[in-house]
């Protein structure tokens, strides 16, 4: 039976790992490995890991380091940056990577899902959509580069696309609350959550165990991506790598799955 997920974000920026705030204003937060192994020893479920520099700067993703960070994990774990193509794709996950997230490319080059699809499992092909809430309505944008192009085309649109076309899983990732840690947006939750039938996870805006609560009440069996949540601590943002407890853990999903609807 699936279960709610709790999953670190970690972001990979000039070598090091960093924590943005609306895409931007990067700061160091520590070394990809190190951060692996506490989360290792803290048993996360699962862990995202993002290059954010591999595709706006047009270069291959980084194999030696992808090597060395699934060598290192002890949970499943999903790559994304940089790729473009089913080679990279498979190349990857033979380095002993769960799953491959793909983003630009995948609205660039819609047909590359399916293609990767057949290669490694439609399981392991997961869509990231970068999403922003238009000024003057409800609706939100989809946003590729590190929030810095917008598509124009409608979340929800686009992410029944993706599951149309074969995509396992989609990343529903918002600009807007990024780094804010003030909650998550429910309402974009809601909306992608009621309009696709695969996986879903969340990211953005997540400041507390309440945050990821609130957002499995509201969505049911869906992944609580954080990345601020997970690197900082207290009320100055110390650099302090956590993950809830098994007991915290389960404590949250039960009170999110018991609440009323």
């Amino acid at each position: 039976m699936l279960r709610p997920r709790i999953t670190p974000c970690l972001l990979r920026h000039n070598g090091g790992l960093v924590k943005t705030v609306g895409f931007g204003s990067p700061r160091y937060v520590g070394d990809p490995i190190n951060a692996m192994r506490i989360f290792n020893e803290k048993e996360a479920d699962e862990l995202v890991f993002l290059d954010i520099d591999a595709t706006v700067r047009g270069v291959e993703p980084d194999y030696a380091m992808i090597a060395r960070l699934a060598a290192e994990c002890r949970m499943p774990l999903c790559y994304g940056g940089g790729v473009r193509s089913v080679a990279q794709a498979k190349k990857i996950i033979g380095l002993g990577v769960e799953k491959v997230a793909l983003s630009a490319a995948a609205l660039a080059t819609p047909g590359i899902i399916p293609q990767i699809g057949d290669e490694i499992g439609r399981q392991s092909v997961v869509v990231v959509l970068d999403v922003k809430k238009r000024a003057e309505n409800a609706d939100y944008d989809v946003y590729l580069h590190n929030g810095t192009r917008n598509t124009t085309r409608r979340v929800l649109e686009v992410a029944r696309e993706v599951e149309a076309l074969g995509a396992g899983e989609i990343v529903i990732n918002s600009i807007d609350r990024d780094g804010t840690m003030k909650g998550y947006d429910l309402e974009l939750a809601r909306i992608v959550r009621q309009g696709v039938k695969i996986p879903m996870t969340v990211l953005g805006g997540a400041g507390s165990l309440a945050d990821i609560e609130a957002l499995i009440a509201a969505c049911g069996v869906v992944g609580a991506a954080a990345g601020s949540l997970f690197v900082f601590k207290g009320v100055y943002r110390a650099v302090l790598i956590n993950y809830p407890s098994i007991s915290q853990k389960d404590d949250v999903i039960r009170k999110a799955l018991s609440a009323p609807a």
